[in-house]
């Protein structure tokens, strides 16, 4: 598996967990209804099975390094979908966290490139 492809994968994931959990939250919290909460709960599982995609055979590793992922993603998903205005500090953490990713999961060795 290429690197390309691993990242790609982590993005399918992230796409699908903070998809699904907005739409549970536009479901319960906005009051959209039960329609909203089925298909977040749908996309949560697809994110399960997504992740079992990643090259490493190590559970941990995967659900550790897409951690990063989902801090990020999330905050781009707030900028894209709600119109959040991440702050400096919101950019800075999330940068640590995808370096922290980089680190776990594309170290020398791990994923051919």
């Amino acid at each position: 598996m290429t690197l390309a492809k691993s990242v790609l994968l982590f993005a399918v994931a992230a796409l699908a967990e903070i998809g699904g959990a907005w739409l549970v939250w536009q479901g319960v919290r906005e009051h959209r209804g039960a329609l909203w909460v089925g298909a977040g709960v749908i996309a949560l599982g697809l994110y399960g099975f997504v992740a079992t995609l990643q090259p490493d055979a190590n559970f941990g590793r995967i659900l550790a390094a897409y951690g990063g992922i989902f801090v990020a993603g999330s905050l781009l998903w707030g900028v894209l979908v709600d119109g959040f205005r991440p702050d400096r500090y919101d950019v800075v953490g999330a940068t640590i966290c995808l370096v922290g990713v980089a680190v776990i999961m594309y170290a020398p060795g791990r994923v051919s490139a």
